[in-house]
């Protein structure tokens, strides 16, 4: 856990110290809150989080069930945004600023951390070896302030490193943050305890930074995580479910038996070694002297499991629903499960609608990413950059992930109506061949495009009147 304080920092204005301190406090204020996310995404949770006191015993309160709901809710949402870069008139210059910071990568990994908490922040700065470099910071090392009037972020802070805590073990304190306002990113570096400012003015009018939000409401224009209240308490209760169904098969396992009417003696051999007299095949026993009555041997009635099972499925259906995931992405198998892809595909278009507002409000965000950005490696201001600088759409591949013969299909459809259409690499992409394939498609038709033409060079070379000497007519040879 980083803890996020200031001092007196030298070099800051008054109003960019009083922004400072709003952040580490909205920052610090957090961070309980983003803890718990983790911990429900990686499915660390003990049945002390979990245990209502009745059923449970409590010396298995540090156990953990192993649960990936968490981790599902996020990844298999996250799973369908897959941004594919930029297009519009001329993006050469943008396309090789998306490969030298690996954006399509880096987004897939932000579209997560975007879920987990409910927005993920995206920082810019100039580098002279790309033009500009591009990052993303989660809400557990970022935060910012929201500016109602403008729409937008008024100011932010991003840590950048941080080292061991000299007092606590297992805490870190930052060693470099920076702050991003409407005309500077100042870098704060804490040096002996203390922290200095350096400055870095920029001309865009905003900071450079930028946010990309989940399910945003008019009250929480930072949105709201996957992993929310609710959802939290369907993986509680599904840890409560296994716990118990776990418990009672340890009693299934080893069912209760009893005898009655046995001597003090062999209730002490019996006692001494209850597990071999378990195992053993044979039990004997006299009667009893005392009694003259014979001993009783019996076994209790094994507990089953089914309401356990149920209680599961119970869940299970109540949390698909919650989420917009399918039965069968929360481990549900029964046969009322869907067989067709027709029937698969229409359980999973609350998942793709999902996806599809995924999609807008990121691209959105990526839209004025790829405009800073331009306007960074060309060293000018948003008003400044070209009309084909601005007109840039980020694409998103479907999110309902068709099979290949649908798209295939389709693609074909197409290229009948628009010929011109059967040579772009959208056919091909349609068609199943990914970028790797269409690159070296293209190589090799460019090769043998000019082997034909040099054998067709060497043809006309060798035909009449085009470069041969041959005799005159009635000349003997």
């Amino acid at each position: 856990m980083i803890d996020l304080h200031f001092g007196s920092i030298t070099g800051l204005t008054v109003a960019e110290e009083k922004q400072l301190h709003a952040l580490a406090e909205v920052f610090n204020y957090h961070q309980p809150y983003n803890d718990t996310k983790d911990k429900y995404y990686e499915g660390h949770i003990t049945l002390n989080d979990v245990n209502i006191g009745i059923a449970l015993p409590g010396g298995i309160k540090k156990l953990e069930v192993g649960c990936n709901w968490g981790q599902k809710t996020v990844d298999v949402l996250a799973a369908r945004s897959m941004f594919d870069g930029f297009v519009g008139k001329n993006t050469e210059a943008l396309t090789q600023l998306v490969a030298d910071n690996r954006l399509i990568a880096e987004y897939s990994k932000a579209c997560r951390d975007e879920l987990k908490y409910g927005c993920v922040f995206a920082t810019l700065y100039a580098d002279d070896a790309i033009g500009c470099r591009i990052r993303f910071h989660s809400p557990a090392t970022a935060a910012a302030l929201w500016n109602g009037e403008k729409g937008r972020i008024d100011c932010g802070l991003a840590i950048i490193d941080t080292v061991p805590d000299e007092q606590f073990k297992g805490r870190w304190v930052p060693h470099l943050v920076n702050l991003y306002t409407d005309d500077a990113v100042i870098v704060l570096e804490r040096v002996q305890g203390q922290w200095t400012a350096t400055r870095h003015a920029h001309r865009m009018g905003r900071p450079l930074m930028e946010p990309l939000i989940w399910n945003a409401t008019s009250d929480k224009p930072f949105g709201r995580s996957r992993l929310k209240k609710a959802i939290r308490a369907l993986i509680d209760d599904y840890v409560r479910i296994v716990a118990n169904a776990t418990v009672a098969l340890e009693f299934d396992t080893t069912p209760q038996k009893y005898l009655l009417g046995v001597t003090d003696e062999q209730y002490d051999v019996l006692m001494n070694d209850k597990f071999k007299t378990y195992v053993g095949s044979l039990l004997t026993a006299t009667s009893n002297p005392e009694t003259g009555e014979n001993p009783e041997f019996g076994q209790l009635a094994q507990g089953s499991l089914a309401p356990h099972v149920e209680k599961m499925r119970m869940t299970a259906t109540q949390f698909a629903a919650a989420t917009g995931l399918t039965v069968t992405d929360v481990g549900v198998i029964n046969d009322a499960n869907p067989t067709s892809s027709d029937a698969i595909l229409a359980q999973s278009q609350t998942l793709v609608l999902m996806a599809q507002q995924l999609n807008t409000g990121n691209g959105d965000a990526l839209r004025t990413i790829a405009q800073m950005a331009q306007a960074i490696a060309r060293s000018v201001t948003l008003d400044e950059l070209t009309e084909e600088e601005r007109d840039v759409v980020a694409h998103f591949k479907n999110p309902a992930m068709p099979s290949v013969a649908v798209t295939a299909d389709a693609a074909i459809k197409i290229a009948t109506a628009r010929q011109e259409f059967a040579s772009t690499d959208t056919f091909l992409e349609m068609i199943g061949f990914d970028q790797a394939d269409i690159l070296r498609i293209k190589a090799q038709e460019q090769r043998v495009r000019g082997q034909k033409t040099l054998l067709e060079v060497e043809n006309e070379d060798n035909g009449d009147g085009l470069g041969g000497v041959h005799p005159a007519a009635g000349e003997a040879e």
